[in-house]
């Protein structure tokens, strides 16, 4: 069994929400540097 104390579920809960926000900001940083890539081909087309 495992230890329900509020402190633990309290540790449990904030672990996984890093977790989540690692994930997400990941997936931001993918989708910041494909918007960059975008951007400069269609810069360089306009030249």
């Amino acid at each position: 069994m495992g230890d329900r104390s509020p402190k633990s579920v309290q540790k449990q809960a904030s672990q996984k929400q890093s977790r989540s926000n690692d994930a997400s900001s990941k997936k931001q940083q993918l989708i910041n540097a494909q918007q960059a890539t975008k951007a400069k081909l269609a810069a360089n087309k306009k030249k």
